[in-house]
């Protein structure tokens, strides 16, 4: 067994416990079919603003290349930082799909296409600018807890300030969750909606509770410091990090936003669009593709 393990029988080796190479060659080839999917799929439908679920994919992918090349080369700092920084900052881009998405889904199945006041080309920008602060955050606290040769002190204070940057996430996940529940309320309430669009929404209701089972779990796993168990169990990564991860890019391929509102009609309107207040025909390119009818104020109060 020993002679098998180099990742504890390396000299210098920065691993505590033996990893399993095939359990990581098995999560890298599913993440890799996972992004091959949504580049496909992004190109087909022709949405740009996938390019932010892609690069969920190609993080979560490129953090299990960096862990098998750990696991052969043990000894490496570098790629276990790269690998370890990568696998926990990953979701950040799955949660910021899920906020550009949903802006395209007010859009597209209201009516007056606000929620609370907000407009549907702001939700993408304010929520993704929410969601960058959460980022750095994060990386930065990954980044320090994942030196080696450093004061335990250090270790220490980049998982709390990691953890700062999952508060922080979670936090805005429970206010964008306020706006999806009206937004639901919105729907029923003006009737006549697609089907699709309810399937849409209850895929971000099922992206957003994968999301939290994995920031909960993050969250338990560095609540004890540098003495928990949790860490020298991979187990428990892959069921409560990875494979909700995995299943979260799997569902998007399945029910695709750009399959759900597709083509011109599925596109919000430009900057310079909105400002000339051509609205109307972008209600018609709706109708053509089956997303709603032209309501009675295609044009006036956006």
């Amino acid at each position: 067994m020993a002679e098998k393990c180099t990742a504890l029988t390396t000299p210098d080796t920065v691993w505590s416990f033996c990893p399993s190479i095939a359990g990581a060659y098995i999560m890298m080839v599913a993440f890799a079919l996972t992004l091959a999917a949504h580049i496909f799929q992004a190109f087909y439908h022709r949405k740009w603003y996938c390019f932010v679920v892609i690069m969920a994919a190609i993080w979560q992918t490129g953090s299990y290349i960096f862990r098998i090349l750990s696991i052969h080369n043990p000894a490496s700092e570098g790629l276990y930082s790269l690998w370890f920084i990568l696998l926990l900052v990953a979701p950040i881009w799955t949660n910021a799909f899920v906020y550009m998405a949903f802006g395209r889904m007010v859009w597209n199945f209201t009516d007056k296409a606000n929620i609370l006041g907000i407009k549907p080309w702001r939700f993408g920008m304010y929520f993704v600018i929410l969601d960058i602060i959460s980022f750095l955050v994060q990386i930065y606290g990954g980044a320090r807890a994942s030196q080696s040769n450093v004061p335990t002190s250090t270790v220490l204070d980049g998982l709390h300030i990691y953890m700062a940057g999952l508060g922080i996430q979670q936090f805005f996940i429970l206010i964008f969750c306020v706006f999806a529940y009206s937004f639901h309320r919105t729907m029923n309430h003006e009737g006549n909606k697609p089907r699709k669009a309810y399937l849409l929404l209850y895929t971000v209701y099922a992206e957003l509770i994968l999301i939290t089972t994995r920031i909960i779990f993050r969250l338990c796993e560095f609540s004890s410091g540098l003495h928990s168990t949790i860490p020298n169990h991979e187990a428990y990564q892959y069921l409560l990090d990875s494979l909700p991860m995995l299943i979260a890019l799997v569902t998007v391929n399945i029910i695709h936003p750009g399959r759900i509102m597709p083509g011109k009609g599925g596109d919000m309107p430009s900057r310079k669009e909105r400002k000339d207040g051509v609205i109307t025909k972008h209600y018609r390119s709706r109708e053509e593709v089956g997303l709603m009818p032209i309501p009675s104020r295609a044009s006036g109060s956006f």
